[in-house]
């Protein structure tokens, strides 16, 4: 009978863990889409750092982008502020990992500078462009390309790499 009511609760009750490859593509649509920056903040709600290290990167850059669009400064300030702690926990944990450092180099480039968030644009760029090649993942290789040709931070030979 305990069993049974521990299946159950994990099936029925307990949050899904939210799917990697689906996280990634609704990321790249939360870039330009304020509604999908907010159903993305939503379903990573219940990530905590206990969780996947990639998923709380995810939580932390998401939660840094949706700042843009919350027209409260308090609340600006605070998703932003939460948001940069989670993704830099994150490279913490697995400062190897390309795809935390991708995240962590989005916003990194993409924030205000009076916000003062850029101190580590070089340095993970220099970690990406040395990196790419060893990266197992089909998956993680496409995301980071595919930031890697949209950004403005990698000049037209380094884009040709990829």
């Amino acid at each position: 009978m305990k069993l049974i009511c521990f299946l159950l609760f994990v099936v029925f009750i307990a949050p899904a863990t939210p799917d990697l490859d689906e996280i990634r593509k609704d990321f790249t649509l939360a870039t330009n889409d304020r509604e999908s920056a907010l159903a993305l903040r939503d379903k990573l709600e219940t990530v905590s750092k206990e969780d996947n290290t990639i998923l709380v990167a995810y939580k932390g850059a998401v939660s840094a982008l949706t700042a843009k669009y919350t027209k409260d400064n308090a609340e600006r300030k605070d998703l932003f502020k939460n948001g940069v702690l989670l993704l830099e926990f994150a490279v913490s944990q697995k400062p190897e990992n390309i795809e935390i450092r991708c995240l962590r180099l989005s916003i990194q480039e993409n924030s205000p500078k009076f916000l003062k968030y850029r101190s580590n644009i070089e340095e993970d760029k220099t970690f990406i462009l040395d990196h790419y090649e060893k990266t197992n993942s089909k998956a993680v290789r496409d995301f980071v390309k595919s930031y890697i040709l949209q950004s403005t931070g990698f000049n037209t030979e380094e884009k040709q790499r990829f």
